[in-house]
């Protein structure tokens, strides 16, 4: 099946919940796009920075896990009780079209794209915000957030 034929998937109200939705792109076959890293997994947090120091082991980001499905050039990121479903061609229409993490109500908008094995994210209207993901030369995704207060994350794939 085409990740096309796969409807999107969006963010139940309040959010999934404490247990991952049951997967998206489960029944799709098609393979990942040239320059997209493999991020398909669940990921837990291992070591985090904000603002050049080191977080918390107490810090609820330490605890964070998020599960990616791919498959052609759409992503899901599944995290926080959000679903982040995009096709990362650089479109907005294509993009996400989802909620906030913070309360599960507030719309977003971005525009998702893999450029030179990273998986970029652009939210619509914050002109110089990126997010980025993508694999170190150890296999863990290197998570960036300038957003908010300058997070870089490093997770480890569990599954």
């Amino acid at each position: 099946m085409k990740c096309s034929e796969i409807p999107i998937a969006h963010t139940p109200p309040g959010g999934y919940g404490a247990s991952f939705p049951p997967l998206i792109l489960g029944n799709c076959s098609e393979p990942l796009v040239d320059g997209a890293p493999d991020l398909r997994g669940i990921w837990k947090v291992i070591a985090a920075t904000r603002g050049g120091e080191p977080v918390a082991s107490d810090d609820r980001l330490m605890s964070y896990t998020e599960r990616i499905e791919q498959c052609g050039n759409r992503i899901v990121d599944c995290g926080g009780g959000t679903i982040a479903d995009a096709r990362a061609d650089g479109t907005e229409e294509n993009g996400v079209h989802d909620v906030s993490v913070f309360d599960y109500t507030t719309p977003i908008h971005v525009v998702a794209s893999y450029e030179d094995e990273v998986f970029v994210l652009r939210p619509v209207g914050l002109p110089g915000i990126q997010v980025t993901r993508h694999l170190n030369e150890n296999g863990h995704m290197i998570w960036t957030r300038p957003d908010m207060g300058g997070i870089v994350v490093t997770l480890e794939r569990v599954i």
